[in-house]
């Protein structure tokens, strides 16, 4: 197969922290504004992912609307699995966001036994793209517990905690380009963090003033999110400006990145 994934480009962290923002506004606007409630809406999306997976899954090579699909989908899905630990089981999110960090460290460590690498430059076998979209599913719902647990539990207020989360990207960026910080690292700190930013700008912007919000509301935030997504999709798709080159497979480890 040839790669199934997009080059990493600005377009993708554009889109990537559009579709954390969405997965967190288009959850809350599924369960609570047209009332399908948490469970049914789990099941729903669920499904929803599944197919898209499949699709993504059987393809052969890369594709912008497919691939960025799934990464829509499996942001509300992450969102709804730590909503369902904290709301319908009354798990601490203390303990949901321990629970998801080694859960994804444990992703990860499986991950570069069986294939000897973390990199998304070499996401070309069923198995390396199922620990990709493994890993994809911890880092949204450890985000999305990681960022509740920063805005709500220890109220920092949402504004405040994607400043702390910006600025925590900020570093991670600094410390790649300034200090060469190993790529692949990098690559998924930054990855796991955009998810908590993205999570507490969705509610910073979707939350009524009283709670500490702008008040768009959550039909409004997503319907902006998703739109600017679709723009940026076809973009992609006309332009091909993230496609990775074609040849030889190229190996970056977490060691040698």
């Amino acid at each position: 197969m040839l790669n199934k994934v997009p080059q990493i480009t600005v377009h993708f962290w554009v889109i990537k922290v559009l579709c954390t923002t969405v997965g967190e506004t288009a959850a809350d606007l599924l369960n609570g504004n047209l009332g399908m409630g948490l469970t049914r809406t789990s099941y729903v999306m669920g499904a929803l992912l599944i197919a898209a997976l499949a699709l993504q899954f059987r393809a052969r090579s890369y594709s912008p609307a497919r691939y960025w699909l799934a990464v829509v989908l499996i942001s509300v899905v992450g969102t709804l699995i730590s909503d369902n630990l904290t709301d319908n089981l009354g798990v601490p999110l203390e303990v949901s966001t321990a629970v998801f960090a080694v859960a994804l460290a444990l992703t990860f460590g499986t991950w570069y036994l069986s294939e000897r690498t973390l990199s998304i430059h070499s996401i070309r076998t069923t198995r390396r793209e199922a620990f990709y979209w493994l890993a994809i599913l911890f880092t949204f719902a450890l985000g999305t517990s990681a960022g509740d647990l920063t805005a709500e539990r220890l109220s920092l207020g949402y504004w405040f905690s994607t400043v702390v989360f910006a600025v925590l990207i900020g570093v991670v960026a600094l410390a790649r380009f300034a200090l060469d910080l190993n790529a692949v690292w990098a690559f998924w700190t930054a990855y796991v963090l955009t998810r908590p930013l993205g999570a507490s700008l969705g509610d910073y912007l979707s939350q009524p003033p009283g709670d500490g919000g702008l008040g768009l509301g959550t039909v409004g935030t997503s319907a902006l999110f998703l739109a600017v997504i679709l723009a940026l999709v076809v973009y992609l798709t006309r332009s091909k400006r993230d496609v990775l080159p074609t040849g030889p497979e190229t190996e970056v480890s977490p060691s040698a990145a």
